[in-house]
């Protein structure tokens, strides 16, 4: 069922996006850490020498309730962004299994464990960074929810542990409480690749200012949220927090969300989207099954720090943003 990818096509309109129908539906949906000490003062750590354009891919992947079915699709949908020349490619928070505080202990894997396996090979075989998504991981007792990353020959580059829970209550509309399953991790991680250094955050993270500053000041380009918004939150706020943190920080800012399955659970809102540092929006799904493809530009965002020189503008002698913790 999965060994060959469906046929795909193009959305027009919507640059960047092509889309899979699936007519399926189910249930919803040792690491190195980069960098030091931040600093109290400054601008973003320069780059080293001109970084080259690369193509983004961001997988909204159909999630179902049977997790092999899950991590085998995911792997089919990394190949075939990869044959499109995506050098960096993410999955959704929580891609092996439903989103929820029911599923979290049932799904639950060690680190390393089967899904972080398959993914490890499928980012070797296809000589590709890969942004894991994220998955409930147990580890000590405990249950996390943690975003694995991978470089082209299939090592674990970056684990992180999602810092904020998504613990929320809009009355009428929808309670929800990570922290009765889910630990908060306590460290920050990047990654460095040929193109650029990316930080990374999962979802409810992206309504934290300061965990992209840090990131920025860490001399990251880009920041990716793998993330499940839901039809509450994901209308009102997914597209505006994005292009806040990218504008903020100067920085490319791109979301990976589940489709949307309207019979599940929890409803993602779907719409994975890449923002520019300028707050364009460069690509963005819709609520399907789909890829996104964006072009990724470092002279673009060279040039906006350039004409609005934000880093050497901060009032370093008023106000500091700092790490508490490496």
């Amino acid at each position: 069922l999965f060994g060959q990818p469906e046929k795909t096509r193009s959305l027009r309109g919507r640059a960047g996006v092509r889309t899979r129908r699936s007519g399926r539906r189910g249930v919803p949906a040792a690491a190195r850490l980069q960098g030091g000490p931040v600093r109290r003062a400054g601008g973003p750590r320069p780059a080293r020498g001109p970084r080259p354009a690369f193509r983004l891919a961001l997988i909204q992947l159909h999630i179902s309730s049977i997790k092999s079915e899950n991590v085998t699709r995911a792997c089919s949908l990394i190949r075939e962004a990869a044959a499109q020349g995506a050098k960096i490619v993410s999955l959704p928070e929580c891609f092996n299994s439903p989103y929820g505080v029911k599923y979290f202990p049932e799904y639950a894997e060690k680190i390393p464990g089967e899904s972080t396996q398959k993914l490890s090979e499928v980012a070797k075989e296809c000589s590709i960074y890969l942004i894991g998504g994220s998955i409930p991981e147990e580890d000590a007792g405990k249950l996390y929810n943690t975003c694995t990353v991978f470089g082209p020959d299939g090592t674990l580059l970056a684990k992180y542990r999602k810092i904020h829970l998504f613990d929320i209550d809009v009355p009428g509309k929808i309670t929800f409480q990570e922290s009765k399953t889910l630990s908060p991790g306590d460290s920050f991680s990047t990654f460095d690749t040929p193109y650029c250094r990316v930080g990374l955050g999962i979802c409810y993270d992206m309504r934290f200012a300061e965990l992209a500053q840090i990131y920025t000041q860490r001399g990251c380009q880009l920041l990716v949220y793998p993330g499940a918004f839901n039809l509450t939150t994901g209308p009102a706020h997914w597209e505006l927090l994005q292009r806040g943190r990218a504008v903020d920080n100067q920085v490319y800012v791109a979301t990976a969300s589940p489709a949307r399955d309207d019979e599940a659970s929890y409803v993602a809102w779907g719409h994975s989207t890449v923002v520019n540092p300028w707050g364009e929006v460069l690509a963005k799904a819709g609520t399907e099954e789909t890829i996104v493809y964006s072009d990724i530009d470092l002279k673009k965002l060279a040039e906006i720090r350039q004409q609005i020189p934000i880093f050497r503008q901060k009032r370093s002698d008023l106000y500091a943003v700092e790490m508490k913790k490496p």
